[in-house]
């Protein structure tokens, strides 16, 4: 083999190489899917959002019905106000709860919808008032090492 067709191959497999990482960030920065057809936006406030992110996939029963649009602050309930985008092939009542879960023990949060039994459905626009925060991993830890440790002072 001559060193201009060894140059080639090289090329080759780094090109193949490179669009190999490009789709591996994609997937991980949850950009390689775009959502096509129509949808209709609803809101939330919660307390504490953790480390749910713009883009983040909204489940229910273990499927994708949406993503998360937009993240704000407001300054007059100092809650979290989360945007959501849901599509429109997907109905829920409006005593839907959300709640922000965990995939896996480190894996990205997502925002569940637990269906309620109401007649009527959530409309585009409407705000969604039964919301459940997410759990910190770390205020968990501190409040179960403060309890085990304020146990053993009142046992001496």
């Amino acid at each position: 083999m001559n060193r201009a067709t060894l140059d080639l191959w090289v090329g080759f497999f780094v090109a193949i190489g490179l669009a190999a990482l490009l789709f591996l960030a994609l997937k991980v920065g949850n950009l390689a899917s775009t959502q096509v057809g129509e949808t209709y936006r609803l809101q939330a406030e919660f307390d504490n959002i953790g480390g749910l992110k713009v883009r983040a996939p909204i489940k229910s029963a273990g499927v994708v019905v949406g993503r998360v649009s937009e993240i704000r602050f407001d300054p007059e309930s100092y809650r979290a106000v989360v945007g959501m985008q849901v599509d429109n092939r997907y109905k829920f009542p409006r005593d839907t709860i959300l709640t922000i879960n965990t995939s896996g023990l480190l894996g990205e949060q997502y925002i569940g919808f637990e269906v309620g039994g109401d007649t009527e459905m959530l409309k585009d626009g409407a705000t969604i008032k039964k919301t459940q925060s997410a759990v910190v991993l770390e205020k968990l830890i501190s409040q179960f090492m403060f309890n085990k440790a304020q146990d053993d002072s009142g046992k001496k």
